[in-house]
């Protein structure tokens, strides 16, 4: 399997441990969007919605979306919001 097909297949995996995240978010107003995944596990997304402005949103990102992320998909090794 080259870079591009595993890069590719990862990027897969992180778009459906996301949309299982999604609801949870949808239902307080926000949602999060894929942005980026790059090879070396860092995941780029983007809060919207009433996430974006929360102030509670870099534990949302942290210790939601990115234990999760990284529980569903071990290559996970950060996430970032942009």
């Amino acid at each position: 399997m080259n870079t591009m097909e595993m890069g590719h297949s990862m990027r897969e995996k992180v778009q459906a441990a996301l949309e299982k995240v999604r609801p949870t978010l949808q239902a307080d107003g926000g949602d999060v969007v894929l942005v980026d995944v790059s090879e070396d596990g860092v995941v780029t997304v983007q809060l919207t919605g009433a996430c974006k402005g929360c102030p509670m949103s870099r534990m949302t990102l942290k210790d939601g979306i990115e234990k999760f992320l990284k529980a569903e998909v071990p290559a996970v090794k950060t996430v970032e919001a942009v």
